[in-house]
């Protein structure tokens, strides 16, 4: 694998084309935002959405997904609600046996699916991973040690990623759990809202410790409706994930809610700014299926009723105090 495509020019998709160039890769990467590609091939940075961040050589920007087409790779970072147009344009302008590894985290609105499977209707017969872990993207653009999950059913196409975008500072861990890796990724973002309401509402570190624990309980009974592993949901990808975006306002996520839990209005915390916090997109779905499926989330559930400006925070948080007390463990 020596030329990786990088679909999609945000923060993070900037992050792994530097890892990726670091690692000797040419790196071409696909932005839909003109600006974005003129200030990488001109500027080598990412001013809007990477600011103070040299990348190094070995990466070019572009418009078009054509460019793509020499890639023996693709990491997949379109936010998780465009991925399915995105890949669908992409896919004739590639070679067949080209990997595609999923690295947006989220959950598809429309449909409830996880982004691998939206990838296997609008890429088929492609070998797929997904790619996730404890990253905040400018740490990793810098070169700071990282480590995240790179899973697929295929360990040859782990062992041929893992070679071609490993280092020192970002340390893939191999699975064969797509699946527990992507629920991870798509159900910490909600959760990361509710730890920034915990904060926003000075509810105490207290609190914001049993949430994220109690959390975890939610995030291993998602996995497992889902066919997802439980050691996957406690690695990197999935605690891992969870102790990073629920500990620090740097995240997108958790500084949302913390916006919220001061009592800012969501449309009015969106607006200011440009990149997104895929927990809102994926609170609601995340609800339903576990309605659907009778699984019992009372904490993402009150995130989903927050964000769709049903209910006051404090009526929501007052629910969730007032649950009726259960084993902490449960079949």
């Amino acid at each position: 694998m020596q030329t990786i495509g990088v679909v999609g020019g945000g923060a993070w998709g900037t992050a792994l084309a530097a890892v990726a160039a670091r690692a000797g890769r040419q790196v071409v990467l696909w932005a839909r935002e003109a600006d974005v590609v003129s200030a990488i091939n001109g500027q080598k940075e990412n001013t809007a959405f990477l600011p103070g961040v040299t990348l190094p050589s070995g990466i070019r920007a572009t418009g078009e997904l054509a460019d793509l087409q020499a890639a023996d790779a693709i990491l997949m970072v379109s936010p998780a609600q465009f991925v399915r147009p995105v890949s669908a344009a992409l896919n004739p302008h590639l070679k067949s046996e080209v990997p595609v590894v999923i690295c947006a985290k989220g959950i598809e609105q429309s449909s409830g699916k996880l982004l691998s499977e939206v990838v296997a209707e609008t890429m088929p017969r492609r070998p797929l991973a997904a790619l996730s872990g404890p990253t905040f993207a400018h740490e990793v653009a810098k070169g700071l040690p990282a480590a995240v999950t790179l899973a697929s059913p295929d360990e040859r196409v782990v062992a041929a990623l893992t070679a071609a975008i490993g280092l020192p500072t970002f340390r893939p861990y191999g699975s064969g759990d797509i699946i527990g890796v992507q629920v991870g990724g798509a159900v910490k973002n909600v959760i990361a809202i509710a730890a920034g309401v915990v904060v926003g509402r000075k509810l105490g570190e207290n609190a914001r410790a049993a949430l994220i624990t109690r959390a975890m309980a939610e995030m291993l009974r998602f996995a497992a409706a889902a066919g997802g592993e439980a050691e996957t949901i406690m690695g990197l990808s999935g605690l891992g994930d969870m102790i990073l975006t629920c500990g620090s306002a740097q995240s997108r996520n958790m500084s949302l809610g913390i916006a919220l839990g001061e009592g800012k209005r969501l449309d009015d915390v969106l607006a200011g700014r440009t990149s997104v916090s895929e927990g809102v997109y994926t609170a609601q779905i995340v609800a339903q299926i576990a309605r659907d499926k009778s699984l019992y989330m009372p904490i993402s559930t009150a995130v989903a009723e927050i964000l769709s400006g049903g209910r006051a925070i404090d009526a929501v948080i007052e629910d969730l105090l007032h649950r009726p007390f259960r084993p902490e463990v449960q079949e």
